[in-house]
C-alpha cells in the first residue's frame, strides 16, 4: 500500500515516473524481441567473429569501469544520469559500426537514423504543444492546473521513450508498406514454428504466433489515407492541397503512424489531466505538510567531503582560504590576541572568560572527548547518537557494561570539513547533533547570543543546570577564515543540539571535582598556542591550581606523532606549559587531527622531568580514516620513552583498507575524473593520429604483435619527446608536480625518483589507450566499416533508403523543409553527425595520414581532436584513478608515505569512537574509549522517538529515554548495541 500510495501522490510527478516506467518496459521487450529472434544466428557464427567480439569485449569493459561508479548512490545523480547518456551515445554510435550485430540480424544502422530523426520529430512537436498550450493558458482558455511547466528534462525523456518504442516495433514487427517486407534473421525457425501448430499450456499460442499477433492486431496500423479523418488527410498526406487527386490506397509508414498515435496519446492525456486537475498533478495540502515535514522522509545527511574532486568549488575555496590565512593570520593578525584585549577590557576585576568552575564542587563527573566531526552525515550523528544516549550498554571485555551519558562533551577541533563556512557547520554539525539531541523548543538557529550562558527559564547559574554542556577548540580546518565563523556559531551560539555552549572564547579553562582541570588550548594554524594565551595559563597554574591538581591538556594536533613523523619539532610554548609550569601535574594530553584512535603510556612514571603519563590521539567522530600502521614505530616525546598501549583499527586493519586505493578509488572519488581524463589527453594529444600500424596489424604471430605494439609504443613516446610541444610540456609540468606531491620528509633524490617513476607509469598508460583507440578506429577502416563515404555518411545512407522503407506519398517532407527553412533536414543531418562520432574521427584521420596535418582546416582538427577526446576520456578515467590508486597504496604501505593522502581518497565512514572519561569519588580518572566498525548508511524514524514525543511533552530533550530522531534501518546493526570499548585504563588521583 505504500509503494501505491507514493505513485499516486505528487513525490513522483507525471509525467516523470510513468517515463522511467516505460524505459523499463521498453528496455524488456527489445532484449525479448532480439534475443528470441537472433540468439541463434549470433551463436551460430560466434567463431567467425573472434576479432570483433574481442574488441566488443574492450569497449564494453571500458564503459563498465567508466560507468561502474554510478550504479548505486551518488553525491549528484545528475552526474549519474549524465555518465549513463555519455557511455549509451558512444557505445551505440561505436557498436552499430562493427559488424556482430549486422550478423545477427540487427539493422543498428536503420534504428539508430530512425530513432534519431522520431527523437527529433517528438521533441519539436511536444514543445510547440507545451508552448501553444502555455499561450491557452494566459488567456484562460485552459484550466489553471496548465500553468505548471514541464522540466525540458522531462520533455526529452519522453521523446525518447516515444523514439525507442517505434524503433522496437520497426525491428520486432518491420514496415508493412507494400515497398518493404518485414526482416526476419530467424525466418526458417518462424516457419516451422507457424506450420507446426503447437500451442503452449491451456491453448496459449506459440511465442511467434504471439508475437506476430501484437504486429497485426494489437500495433497493426491503419494502412490506408481513407480511414484518416479529415484533419489528418490533410496533415499526413495532403488531400486538400492536391484537390481529391492523391491515390487513395497512398501508404504511410506505420511506424510514423504508431508516433502519430503516441504523440495524440501524450497530448491528450495532458491536455485531461491539467484539465481536470487530478490527483496525479494536484496534490493535497496535507501532502504538502508531509513533504515540508524535516522528519517525513529520511534525514538530511550530507556524503563525505570528496577530497579528490576537480570540479568542488568548496575545495577550491579551502586552498585559497588556506593560502590567505598562511598569509595574514600568521604573525599579521591573530584572533586570539583580539579575543584577549577584549576579555581584558571587559572583565574590570570580575571574573574573565576563559575560566569556569560551575563543574568543581559535584562529587564525580562523566565527560567525553571527540575530536574531528562534521563530515559525513552518517558517521557525525552515530557518535553523536551514542553521545546522546542517557545510559550506553556497550560490550566490555566480552561482558555488558552501562555507561551513563556525559555531563560535558568536549570537541577537541575541526568542528566542519572541508572549510569553515555557514553551509558546512549547519548541515555537517549542527544537524546531526540536533537530530541526536533537540534543541529546546525555544531555541532559534538565527538567534545570537549577547550575552552567555543564556540558560533556560527557571535555571538561574550554570552551577544548578542540570543537562549536558559542551566546550570546544578550534582546528586547522576552523583557523582557514581566521577564525570567524567559529567564534560566530560556537562563541556567539547557545546551543549545539541539545547541548548548552556556555563558552565566550576559543580557548578555556575548566575545573572539575576532585582537583582535576581541563586546558582547552588553541593551537592555530602553527601547532602552538600565543604569548598571550601562555601568559593565562601561566598565571591560572600558579594561583589556581595545587600542587596535587591533575591537569588533561588538550590540543588539536598531536604534536608527539606529527613531529615524530615528520621529524621536526613544534610548538615550544606547549611544551614549556607541560614541562616548565605545571611540572608532572599533567597526567594526560588528548588531541585529535588524526582520525584514527592512539593511546601511549609513559615506560618510567618515576620520572622527574615533567614527562606526560598517557598520550591519547581520537579524531574518529566523523571524518574519514586515518591509517595507524605508519606510526606503528613511535616511542620517544620530550625525553621520555613511550609504550602503545592501545590502537584502534589495528595495524593490521589499517594495511588491508589501504588496499582499497587499487580496487575503490574511483568508485569513491568520480569526480577526479575531470583532472585525470584532461592529463592523460594532453599527455597523448601529440600522439594522434598514428599512420603507420603495419607492424601491428599485418603480422599474424602473437609475439610478433606484441613486439610490434611496443615498438609502436617506444616510437610514439620517443617522438613526443623530440617533436612534440603540448604533450611533453605537460608532461614536464606533470614531473614537477609529482615531484612537490611526494612528502618532504625523505631526501629529495628519493622525492625525485617517486615522483619520475609515478610519471612515467601514467605516461606509458597514456600512450597504450592512445594506440588502443587508433588500432581499433584503423582495424574498421581496413573492413570498411568506417571512413568509406565521407561525413555524413549516416544522414547520406538514411535518405537513400527513407523513400523505400518510409513512403511519402504526397511529399510531406518537402512542405516541413520549406516551412521551417530548412531548419528539418539541417538539424538530422548534424545530429546524425554528432552522433556518429566514429565516423568523423576515421574520415579525418584519414585526411591526415593522407595529406598531414597542416592541409587539414583548423575546424576539421578540431573537430577531429574533439571526437577523439570523447572515446579517450572514457579509456582514459578508470585507467589513471587505478594507476594513482596503486601509487598511493604502494607509497603508504611500502614507504609509509601519503598517509593523509592515502586515506583521504577512501573517504572510509567506518571506524569511529570517542572517550568517556569519569572523575569518580575517589578522585580517579576512568578512561573508557568506546567504538563502532560500522556505520549505518540509512535510517528510518525511530518509533520509540515518536512515542515519546507524544507521551512525554514539556520536558527537555536530555530527560528523555529515546532522545535521538533517526534508527538505523535494517539490516544495518544499531550502534547503540553493537558498541565496544576498545580501551579502558584508570589514571590515580596524586
Amino acid at each position: 500500500m505504500d509503494r501505491v500510495r507514493t505513485m499516486l501522490t505528487h513525490k513522483y510527478p507525471y509525467p516523470h515516473e510513468h517515463s522511467r516506467h516505460a524505459v523499463l518496459a521498453v528496455i524488456v521487450g527489445s532484449l525479448f524481441f532480439i534475443s528470441t529472434d537472433n540468439m541463434h544466428t549470433l551463436v551460430y557464427k560466434l567463431d567467425n567473429n573472434l576479432k570483433w567480439w574481442s574488441m566488443y569485449a574492450c569497449l564494453l569493459g571500458f564503459f563498465y569501469f567508466f560507468s561502474s561508479p554510478f550504479y548505486g548512490k551518488t553525491i549528484q545523480p545528475s552526474y549519474s544520469n549524465f555518465s549513463r547518456w555519455y557511455v549509451a551515445w558512444l557505445l551505440v554510435a561505436a557498436c552499430y559500426h562493427l559488424p556482430s550485430f549486422q550478423s545477427m540480424g540487427v539493422d543498428i544502422k536503420m534504428n539508430l537514423s530512425l530513432f534519431l530523426t522520431l527523437f527529433l520529430s517528438s521533441v519539436t512537436a511536444l514543445i510547440l504543444f507545451h508552448i501553444t498550450f502555455l499561450g491557452l493558458w494566459y488567456f484562460g482558455l485552459a484550466a489553471r492546473l496548465a500553468g505548471k511547466r514541464p522540466e525540458i528534462l522531462i520533455i526529452l525523456q519522453n521523446s525518447a521513450v516515444l523514439s525507442i518504442a517505434c524503433c522496437v516495433f520497426y525491428s520486432h514487427c518491420g514496415n508493412r508498406a507494400p515497398s518493404f517486407a518485414r526482416q526476419r534473421s530467424s525466418q526458417f525457425i518462424f516457419d516451422y514454428l507457424k506450420n507446426s501448430k503447437k500451442a503452449w499450456l491451456w491453448g496459449w499460442p506459440t511465442m511467434q504466433e504471439a508475437k506476430e499477433q501484437i504486429c497485426t492486431t494489437w500495433l497493426g496500423p491503419v494502412g490506408s489515407a481513407n480511414d484518416y479523418p479529415f484533419f489528418s488527410k490533410w496533415v499526413l498526406y495532403g488531400e486538400l492541397a492536391c484537390n481529391e487527386g492523391c491515390d487513395g490506397t497512398a501508404n504511410i509508414s506505420p511506424v510514423y503512424s504508431l508516433w502519430a498515435t503516441f504523440i495524440g496519446l501524450y497530448i491528450a492525456n495532458y491536455v485531461v489531466e491539467r484539465s481536470t486537475g487530478w490527483a496525479l498533478t494536484h496534490p493535497t495540502s496535507t501532502t504538502d505538510a508531509k513533504e515540508k515535514s524535516p522528519t517525513s522522509n529520511t534525514p538530511m545527511f550530507l556524503d563525505m567531503v570528496p577530497w579528490y574532486s576537480g570540479t568542488s568549488a568548496d575545495l577550491f575555496k579551502t586552498a585559497f582560504d588556506l593560502l590567505v590565512s598562511v598569509t595574514l593570520f600568521l604573525g599579521r593578525f591573530d584572533m586570539r590576541t583580539m579575543q584577549a584585549a577584549m576579555a581584558k577590557a571587559q572583565a574590570c576585576g570580575k571574573k574573565d572568560d576563559f575560566l569556569y568552575n560551575h563543574l568543581s564542587q559535584r562529587e564525580e563527573l562523566w565527560f567525553d572527548f571527540m575530536a574531528d566531526t562534521g563530515d559525513g552525515g552518517n558517521p557525525t550523528y552515530t557518535v553523536a547518537r551514542l553521545l546522546a544516549k542517557p545510559l550506553l550498554n556497550v560490550d566490555m571485555d566480552g561482558k555488558r557494561k552501562f555507561l551513563p551519558r556525559g555531563d560535558l562533551l568536549l570537541i577537541g577541533g575541526d568542528l566542519a570539513y572541508p572549510n569553515p563556512s555557514p553551509y558546512s557547520y549547519e548541515n555537517r554539525l549542527f544537524r546531526p547533533f540536533e537530530y541526536a539531541l533537540q534543541p529546546p523548543d525555544f531555541y532559534n538557529p538565527a538567534h545570537i547570543a549577547v550575552k552567555k550562558p543564556e540558560l533556560p527559564k527557571g535555571v538561574k547559574s550554570l552551577d544548578t543546570y542540570e543537562g549536558p554542556q559542551c566546550f570546544a577548540i578550534p582546528g586547522n580546518h576552523d583557523w582557514l577564515d581566521g577564525l570567524e565563523i567559529f567564534v560566530r556559531y560556537i562563541c556567539h551560539k547557545s546551543w549545539l543540539g541539545g547541548w548548552l555552549l556556555p563558552q565566550k572564547k576559543s580557548y578555556f579553562a575548566l575545573q572539575l571535582p576532585q582537583g582535576w582541570w581541563v586546558f582547552g588550548l588553541d593551537q592555530a594554524l602553527h601547532a602552538d598556542i600565543d604569548i598571550l594565551q601562555f601568559r593565562y595559563f601561566s598565571e591560572l597554574v600558579r594561583k589556581q591550581v595545587k600542587k596535587k591538581d591533575s591537569v588533561i591538556i588538550m590540543t588539536h594536533e598531536p604534536s608527539w606523532l606529527l613531529d615524530w613523523y615528520w621529524d621536526i619539532s613544534t610548538g615550544p610554548n606547549v611544551s614549556n606549559l607541560i614541562q616548565d609550569v605545571l611540572k608532572g601535574r599533567c597526567r594526560i594530553r588528548v588531541a585529535g587531527d588524526l582520525h584514527h584512535y592512539f593511546h601511549h603510556s609513559v615506560v618510567n612514571k618515576s620520572s622527574k622531568n615533567g614527562s606526560i603519563e598517557h598520550l591519547l590521539v581520537n579524531g574518529c567522530a566523523g571524518a574519514f580514516l586515518h591509517p595507524t600502521h605508519v606510526f606503528a614505530k613511535f616511542n620517544q616525546f620530550l625525553g621520555s620513552s613511550y609504550e602503545k598501549k592501545a590502537v584502534y583499527p589495528s595495524f593490521e586493519d589499517s594495511q588491508r583498507i589501504a588496499l582499497g586505493n587499487i580496487l575503490k578509488f574511483r568508485k569513491k572519488n568520480w569526480r577526479f575524473d575531470v583532472i585525470g581524463g584532461i592529463v592523460y589527453f594532453v599527455l597523448a594529444f601529440s600522439s594522434f593520429p598514428q599512420c603507420d600500424l603495419e607492424n601491428i596489424l599485418q603480422d599474424t604471430n602473437s609475439t610478433g604483435r606484441f613486439q610490434g605494439f611496443f615498438h609502436a609504443l617506444w616510437m610514439a613516446i620517443s617522438n613526443m619527446m623530440e617533436y612534440s610541444y603540448i604533450s611533453l610540456g605537460g608532461t614536464l609540468v606533470l614531473l614537477v608536480i609529482a615531484y612537490f606531491f611526494v612528502p618532504s620528509k625523505i631526501s629529495r633524490k628519493r622525492r625525485l625518483f617517486l615522483g619520475l617513476v609515478h610519471v612515467i607509469a601514467h605516461l606509458a598508460a597514456a600512450m597504450i589507450l592512445m594506440l588502443l583507440l587508433e588500432i581499433g578506429v584503423e582495424i574498421c577502416i581496413r573492413h570498411g566499416l568506417l571512413g568509406t563515404a565521407g561525413y555524413h555518411t549516416l544522414y547520406e545512407w538514411y535518405r537513400s533508403v527513407e523513400n523505400e522503407h518510409f513512403p511519402d506519398p504526397t511529399g510531406l517532407k518537402a512542405r516541413i523543409q520549406f516551412w521551417s527553412l530548412g531548419l528539418y533536414p539541417a538539424c538530422i543531418k548534424y545530429l546524425m553527425s554528432a552522433f556518429d562520432v566514429p565516423e568523423v574521427i576515421a574520415v579525418t584521420r584519414i585526411n591526415i595520414c593522407k595529406n598531414g596535418m597542416t592541409a587539414l582546416p583548423r575546424a576539421y582538427a578540431l573537430v577531429y581532436y574533439v571526437g577523439v577526446f570523447f572515446y579517450y576520456w572514457v579509456l582514459s578515467t578508470p585507467v589513471v584513478s587505478l594507476v594513482f590508486g596503486c601509487y598511493l597504496y604502494i607509497c603508504i604501505n611500502w614507504f609509509n608515505l601519503h598517509f593523509d593522502e592515502a586515506f583521504s581518497s577512501l573517504r572510509i565512514s567506518n571506524y569511529k569512537s570517542f572517550t568517556r572519561f569519569h572523575v569518580n569519588k575517589a578522585g580517579n580518572l576512568e578512561v573508557y574509549t568506546i567504538a563502532v566498525d560500522k556505520v549505518p548508511r540509512e535510517w528510518v524514524l525511530d518509533p520509540q522517538w515518536e512515542e515519546e514525543q507524544l507521551s512525554k511533552t514539556n520536558i527537555p530533550s536530555y530527560e528523555r529515554e529515546y532522545p535521538s530522531t533517526w534508527a538505523p534501518q535494517w539490516p544495518f546493526p544499531d550502534p547503540n548495541y553493537n558498541a565496544r570499548v576498545v580501551d579502558h585504563f584508570v589514571i590515580d588521583r596524586l
